[in-house]
């Protein structure tokens, strides 16, 4: 139900990726780093960032793939026959319409507020980190508002576009709240700017400031509202829609890969994921703790898709037979292995200002051609259909 297209779709192009390598006895990464493309051969466009080819390296650095000998079944580790796989993963990336509004407040606090709304991926912490960046305030006194109709229109949860989506968004309510403040430091009497041109003082750090001067002159946002006797001042932000522009100049997408380790003990037909590396190049990460959990997260969704989650349908009437979490089967904590998550710092400038791009529905991309390939060198079976059955394994 996460990354539709993508998920399914680079399972199958994934896996016949490493279907042609094994025919060809080239490596799977070998073969993925010589067809690297120069632009975007769909659409003819360049891209305005790619680095799949050092997150392949990084990936085999990290993972240890230099270890990995071919041939099916030939990797032991205590009684137990391994199988390392590897697959390529990417999403597409983009922005869509956003507006949000900043607040600067008399008591040093700063609220901004957006429409949006936050399902766990972090979009408070984000919006709050924003703020704090653009104007100085630390992050413990910002206020954020989100997931009301009564805010500044926001993007939706979708496409792991929301991030990327109200960057411009937030900048530019802040940028017109501090023009608002310089021009009430410029015309409050008593200001120590008073009567100055508002093209010769600056915003840093929370303080309006000479230019000339430096900010080590400047006065604080909060004493200048107390001397203005204003409450506080307001800006607004918006950013249109890159996502599904016909006239856009540069094919945008994250990419990265996912290496995979499972574990078979054919004696009692036991099969488990034991270890996965993912590196992902996804722009500038704001928050790299929660960019990590949903890779995380996302990759232990991808071992559902790979060796669990199925549902059966009755043939007298199509109605889901296994339509309850009683029957259908998810990945626990107990199917839950290490999972090494390693992020690029390439900023992508065309996305937005910061070059951050989202990192929710890449980590599901892909994982599950890697779970199989993983599956191959193990037992030399190859599955097309997913979820990989024992029958499958025993037949």
């Amino acid at each position: 139900m996460r990354g539709p297209g993508a998920v399914p779709g680079l399972y199958a192009t994934e896996s016949a990726m490493n279907e042609l390598a094994h025919q060809l006895k080239i490596d799977p990464v070998k073969l993925r780093i010589m067809n690297e493309p120069k632009i975007d051969e769909g659409s003819g466009l360049p891209f305005s960032s790619r680095h799949a080819v050092e997150s392949f390296e990084l990936g085999v650095e990290k993972f240890g793939w230099s270890r990995r000998t071919p041939d099916v079944g030939s990797m032991k580790r205590d009684g137990l026959t391994l199988g390392w796989g590897m697959a390529g993963c990417a999403w597409l990336a983009g922005r869509f319409a956003a507006a949000a509004s900043v607040q600067m407040r008399d008591d040093g606090t700063t609220r901004v507020a957006c429409a949006t709304q936050d399902i766990g991926t972090g979009t408070y912490t984000n919006l709050a980190q924003l703020a704090a960046y653009r104007t100085g305030v630390p992050l413990e006194k910002i206020e954020v508002a989100l997931g009301d109709t009564t805010l500044p229109a926001g993007p939706i949860s979708g496409g792991s576009l929301a991030t990327a989506s109200v960057i411009p968004a937030v900048f530019a309510a802040a940028d017109s709240a501090i023009s608002s403040l310089i021009t009430v430091a410029a015309t409050t009497p008593g200001s120590p700017f008073e009567n100055r041109n508002p093209e010769d003082l600056a915003f840093e750090d929370g303080k309006v400031f000479v230019k000339a001067d430096g900010a080590g002159k400047g006065m604080s946002f909060a004493e200048l509202l107390q001397r203005a006797n204003l409450r506080l001042v307001t800006g607004s932000g918006d950013a249109p829609a890159t996502f599904g522009d016909p006239n856009g100049k540069f094919s945008t997408h994250s990419y990265g890969c996912h290496f995979a380790e499972v574990t078979w003990q054919p004696e009692i037909a036991r099969l488990r994921v034991s270890r996965v590396v993912s590196v992902i190049d996804a722009g500038r990460i704001l928050n790299p703790l929660a960019g990590r959990n949903q890779i995380q997260g996302a990759v232990v969704m991808g071992i559902g898709m790979a060796l669990f989650e199925h549902t059966s349908y009755d043939p007298q009437n199509g109605a889901p037979i296994n339509s309850s979490m009683a029957d259908y089967i998810v990945a626990v904590n107990a199917d839950a292995p290490p999972i090494e998550v390693h992020f690029l710092d390439f900023p992508d400038k065309v996305i937005n200002e910061l070059g951050a791009r989202g990192v929710g529905e890449i980590g599901l991309a892909g994982i599950a051609a890697a779970i199989t390939d993983a599956v191959h060198h193990a037992t030399g079976v190859r599955v097309r259909e997913l979820p990989v059955k024992i029958e499958d394994l025993l037949a």
